[in-house]
Protein backbone atom coordinates (compact mmCIF):
# COMPACT_ATOMS: atom_id res chain seq x y z
CA UNK A 1 0.00 0.00 0.00
CA UNK A 2 0.96 3.41 -1.12
CA UNK A 3 1.77 5.85 2.12
CA UNK A 4 2.01 9.29 2.04
CA UNK A 5 3.11 11.86 4.67
CA UNK A 6 -0.06 13.54 5.45
CA UNK A 7 0.10 17.29 4.61
CA UNK A 8 -2.73 19.63 6.40
CA UNK A 9 -5.87 19.27 3.85
CA UNK A 10 -6.25 22.74 4.38
CA UNK A 11 -2.71 24.13 2.83
CA UNK A 12 -3.06 21.31 0.12
CA UNK A 13 -6.23 22.32 -0.74
CA UNK A 14 -6.16 26.03 -0.66
CA UNK A 15 -2.50 26.08 -2.59
CA UNK A 16 -3.26 24.07 -5.53
CA UNK A 17 -4.09 25.57 -8.58
CA UNK A 18 -5.39 22.40 -10.66
CA UNK A 19 -8.29 20.60 -10.71
CA UNK A 20 -8.20 18.16 -8.14
CA UNK A 21 -9.81 14.19 -8.67
CA UNK A 22 -11.73 13.12 -5.93
CA UNK A 23 -13.25 9.73 -5.53
CA UNK A 24 -16.18 9.30 -2.88
CA UNK A 25 -16.63 5.71 -1.90
CA UNK A 26 -19.38 4.53 0.12
CA UNK A 27 -23.57 3.67 0.77
CA UNK A 28 -26.90 4.42 -1.02
CA UNK A 29 -26.33 7.79 0.28
CA UNK A 30 -23.29 8.33 -2.16
CA UNK A 31 -25.06 6.63 -4.61
CA UNK A 32 -28.10 8.47 -4.62
CA UNK A 33 -30.87 6.31 -4.29
CA UNK A 34 -34.28 8.07 -3.77
CA UNK A 35 -33.13 11.12 -6.20
CA UNK A 36 -34.32 10.28 -10.02
CA UNK A 37 -34.17 13.98 -10.69
CA UNK A 38 -30.94 15.20 -9.64
CA UNK A 39 -29.35 11.40 -8.88
CA UNK A 40 -28.18 12.13 -5.55
CA UNK A 41 -25.64 15.11 -3.95
CA UNK A 42 -22.53 13.72 -5.48
CA UNK A 43 -24.51 13.80 -9.23
CA UNK A 44 -25.51 17.22 -8.31
CA UNK A 45 -21.74 18.34 -7.25
CA UNK A 46 -20.22 16.51 -9.95
CA UNK A 47 -22.66 18.53 -12.63
CA UNK A 48 -21.94 21.71 -10.63
CA UNK A 49 -18.25 21.18 -10.87
CA UNK A 50 -18.29 20.35 -14.80
CA UNK A 51 -19.99 23.41 -15.94
CA UNK A 52 -17.56 25.60 -12.95
CA UNK A 53 -15.01 27.94 -14.35
CA UNK A 54 -12.76 28.43 -11.51
CA UNK A 55 -12.04 24.38 -10.57
CA UNK A 56 -13.16 21.77 -12.98
CA UNK A 57 -12.87 19.61 -9.69
CA UNK A 58 -13.32 15.79 -11.64
CA UNK A 59 -15.56 13.63 -9.19
CA UNK A 60 -15.91 9.36 -9.41
CA UNK A 61 -19.22 8.27 -7.43
CA UNK A 62 -18.06 5.10 -6.20
CA UNK A 63 -21.27 4.23 -4.08
CA UNK A 64 -22.96 0.65 -3.81
CA UNK A 65 -26.14 0.36 -2.22
CA UNK A 66 -26.09 -1.53 0.75
CA UNK A 67 -22.31 -1.80 1.49
CA UNK A 68 -21.78 -2.01 5.23
CA UNK A 69 -17.97 -0.76 6.58
CA UNK A 70 -15.96 -3.72 5.79
CA UNK A 71 -16.76 -3.91 2.24
CA UNK A 72 -16.04 -0.30 1.27
CA UNK A 73 -12.79 -1.10 3.21
CA UNK A 74 -12.32 -4.13 0.83
CA UNK A 75 -12.61 -2.16 -2.47
CA UNK A 76 -11.14 0.80 -1.56
CA UNK A 77 -7.94 0.24 -2.51
CA UNK A 78 -8.45 -1.38 -5.77
CA UNK A 79 -11.34 1.35 -6.64
CA UNK A 80 -8.50 4.07 -5.67
CA UNK A 81 -5.74 3.22 -7.73
CA UNK A 82 -8.05 2.56 -10.78
CA UNK A 83 -8.62 6.11 -11.24
CA UNK A 84 -6.11 7.49 -12.45
CA UNK A 85 -5.63 9.47 -15.75
CA UNK A 86 -3.70 12.15 -17.55
CA UNK A 87 -0.99 13.47 -15.31
CA UNK A 88 -2.68 12.24 -12.27
CA UNK A 89 -1.84 8.45 -11.49
CA UNK A 90 -4.13 8.47 -8.19
CA UNK A 91 -6.91 10.72 -6.94
CA UNK A 92 -6.29 13.79 -4.74
CA UNK A 93 -9.00 12.92 -2.30
CA UNK A 94 -11.19 10.46 -0.81
CA UNK A 95 -14.69 11.27 0.13
CA UNK A 96 -16.19 8.20 2.81
CA UNK A 97 -19.74 8.29 3.93
CA UNK A 98 -20.75 4.61 5.14
CA UNK A 99 -21.85 3.51 8.22
CA UNK A 100 -25.94 3.46 8.43
CA UNK A 101 -26.26 -0.30 7.39
CA UNK A 102 -24.50 -1.27 10.42
CA UNK A 103 -26.19 0.09 12.27
CA UNK A 104 -29.37 -1.71 11.60
CA UNK A 105 -31.01 -4.31 13.94
CA UNK A 106 -32.06 -7.36 11.85
CA UNK A 107 -35.63 -9.48 12.22
CA UNK A 108 -37.16 -7.12 14.68
CA UNK A 109 -37.11 -3.80 16.23
CA UNK A 110 -34.65 -5.47 19.04
CA UNK A 111 -32.97 -8.07 16.93
CA UNK A 112 -29.39 -8.80 16.49
CA UNK A 113 -27.14 -5.24 15.18
CA UNK A 114 -26.19 -5.96 11.01
CA UNK A 115 -22.62 -5.13 12.35
CA UNK A 116 -21.70 -5.90 15.75
CA UNK A 117 -20.63 -2.28 17.56
CA UNK A 118 -17.43 -3.54 18.66
CA UNK A 119 -16.54 -4.67 15.49
CA UNK A 120 -18.04 -1.83 13.44
CA UNK A 121 -15.49 0.27 16.19
CA UNK A 122 -12.55 -1.73 14.79
CA UNK A 123 -13.60 -1.37 11.20
CA UNK A 124 -14.37 1.96 11.02
CA UNK A 125 -10.87 2.79 12.59
CA UNK A 126 -8.98 0.50 10.11
CA UNK A 127 -11.22 1.77 7.25
CA UNK A 128 -10.05 5.68 7.99
CA UNK A 129 -6.71 4.46 8.35
CA UNK A 130 -6.44 2.80 5.26
CA UNK A 131 -7.92 5.55 3.53
CA UNK A 132 -5.87 7.78 5.13
CA UNK A 133 -2.28 6.40 3.62
CA UNK A 134 -3.65 7.09 -0.04
CA UNK A 135 -4.64 10.47 0.51
CA UNK A 136 -6.72 13.23 2.35
CA UNK A 137 -9.85 12.30 3.46
CA UNK A 138 -13.13 13.85 3.93
CA UNK A 139 -16.20 12.05 5.82
CA UNK A 140 -19.69 12.54 5.38
CA UNK A 141 -21.97 10.92 8.01
CA UNK A 142 -25.19 9.60 8.05
CA UNK A 143 -28.65 11.26 7.88
CA UNK A 144 -31.33 10.48 10.19
CA UNK A 145 -34.00 7.81 9.09
CA UNK A 146 -37.94 7.66 9.67
CA UNK A 147 -38.74 5.61 12.53
CA UNK A 148 -42.30 5.09 11.81
CA UNK A 149 -41.56 3.78 8.31
CA UNK A 150 -39.56 0.67 9.69
CA UNK A 151 -39.06 -2.35 8.98
CA UNK A 152 -36.87 -1.39 5.24
CA UNK A 153 -37.62 -3.98 2.79
CA UNK A 154 -39.38 -6.60 5.83
CA UNK A 155 -36.05 -6.99 7.76
CA UNK A 156 -33.68 -4.22 8.48
CA UNK A 157 -35.02 -2.03 11.53
CA UNK A 158 -33.82 1.14 11.59
CA UNK A 159 -33.11 3.39 14.57
CA UNK A 160 -32.29 6.52 15.84
CA UNK A 161 -30.53 5.19 18.95
CA UNK A 162 -28.53 2.97 17.24
CA UNK A 163 -27.69 5.64 14.88
CA UNK A 164 -26.41 7.95 16.79
CA UNK A 165 -24.19 5.09 18.26
CA UNK A 166 -22.46 4.17 15.20
CA UNK A 167 -22.19 7.92 14.11
CA UNK A 168 -20.35 8.90 17.54
CA UNK A 169 -18.20 6.05 17.49
CA UNK A 170 -16.82 7.22 13.49
CA UNK A 171 -17.13 10.62 14.58
CA UNK A 172 -14.79 10.20 17.15
CA UNK A 173 -12.22 8.07 14.79
CA UNK A 174 -12.18 10.58 12.82
CA UNK A 175 -11.81 13.21 15.42
CA UNK A 176 -9.10 10.93 16.67
CA UNK A 177 -7.30 10.76 13.12
CA UNK A 178 -7.42 14.48 12.31
CA UNK A 179 -10.33 13.59 9.46
CA UNK A 180 -12.68 16.37 9.10
CA UNK A 181 -16.41 15.33 9.71
CA UNK A 182 -19.57 16.17 8.74
CA UNK A 183 -22.35 15.86 11.11
CA UNK A 184 -25.76 15.01 9.46
CA UNK A 185 -27.27 13.70 11.66
CA UNK A 186 -27.43 16.50 14.06
CA UNK A 187 -28.08 19.21 11.41
CA UNK A 188 -30.91 17.43 10.05
CA UNK A 189 -32.12 16.64 13.66
CA UNK A 190 -32.06 19.91 14.77
CA UNK A 191 -34.71 20.74 12.05
CA UNK A 192 -37.49 18.60 13.55
CA UNK A 193 -39.33 15.66 12.79
CA UNK A 194 -41.29 16.91 10.25
CA UNK A 195 -38.56 18.69 8.40
CA UNK A 196 -36.79 15.56 8.38
CA UNK A 197 -39.61 13.26 7.00
CA UNK A 198 -40.47 16.00 4.43
CA UNK A 199 -36.67 15.21 2.60
CA UNK A 200 -36.72 11.33 2.75
CA UNK A 201 -38.13 8.76 0.38
CA UNK A 202 -41.23 6.72 1.44
CA UNK A 203 -39.19 3.90 2.65
CA UNK A 204 -38.07 6.06 5.69
CA UNK A 205 -34.34 4.97 4.96
CA UNK A 206 -32.97 7.25 1.46
CA UNK A 207 -33.26 10.97 0.82
CA UNK A 208 -35.26 12.18 -1.43
CA UNK A 209 -34.58 15.00 -4.22
CA UNK A 210 -35.21 17.68 -1.69
CA UNK A 211 -33.10 15.99 0.92
CA UNK A 212 -29.98 15.41 -1.51
CA UNK A 213 -30.18 18.80 -2.31
CA UNK A 214 -30.25 19.90 1.33
CA UNK A 215 -27.18 17.34 1.78
CA UNK A 216 -25.23 19.08 -1.17
CA UNK A 217 -25.98 22.78 0.50
CA UNK A 218 -24.86 21.24 3.74
CA UNK A 219 -21.21 20.16 1.89
CA UNK A 220 -20.77 23.12 0.84
CA UNK A 221 -21.22 24.92 3.41
CA UNK A 222 -18.68 23.03 5.39
CA UNK A 223 -15.89 24.88 6.31
CA UNK A 224 -13.17 22.11 5.22
CA UNK A 225 -15.03 22.15 1.76
CA UNK A 226 -14.19 25.36 1.24
CA UNK A 227 -10.77 24.55 0.31
CA UNK A 228 -11.55 22.85 -2.47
Amino acid sequence: MQSLAKPDQRTLFSCSRQPLKIVALGDSLVYGYGDPIGGGWIERLRRQWMGSETNGHTLYNLGIRGDRVFQVADRLEQEFRLRGELKNKVPDLIILSVGVNDSARLSRPDGKSFTDFETFTRQISLLLTQAQQLCPVLFIGMVPVDESKMPFLDCFYYNHFDQYRYKEATKKACLEKNIPYLDLFELWMNKGKEWGRSHLSEDGLHPNTQGYQAILEDVLNWEPFSHL
